[in-house]
């Protein structure tokens, strides 16, 4: 099985394999989907950037150790290992802004 792409980009959630924390939410397309399966590493695909891999600039990769697809086959999870921060801003997380 794999996501269905007819729609466009589909949702990946990214949670570390050994904490089960929510790294980060990034998109794919069917080709970051492939390259992430051939790889073992994340890819991802930005309206802005086009195809990219998470860390192939900063370093911080993340090595995929489990793909999920949800019920619907629109959204993907990726458990990782990460090597290093997921946010550019340098936290683990990109979540740790909570509302006012």
């Amino acid at each position: 099985m794999k996501p269905d792409f007819s729609k466009g980009l589909v949702p990946a959630v990214v949670q570390d394999a050994d904490t089960g924390q929510v790294l980060m939410l990034a998109y794919m397309d069917e080709e970051a989907w492939s390259k992430t399966r051939e790889s073992g590493r994340a890819w991802f695909h930005s309206r802005t950037r086009g195809l990219w891999e998470k860390g192939a600039t900063s370093g911080n990769r993340m090595d995929v150790v489990e793909t999920w697809i949800d019920c619907d086959a629109d959204t993907v999870l990726l458990r990782v290992k990460p090597a290093g921060p997921a946010c550019h801003t340098g936290a683990i997380s990109c979540f740790f802004n909570q509302p006012d």
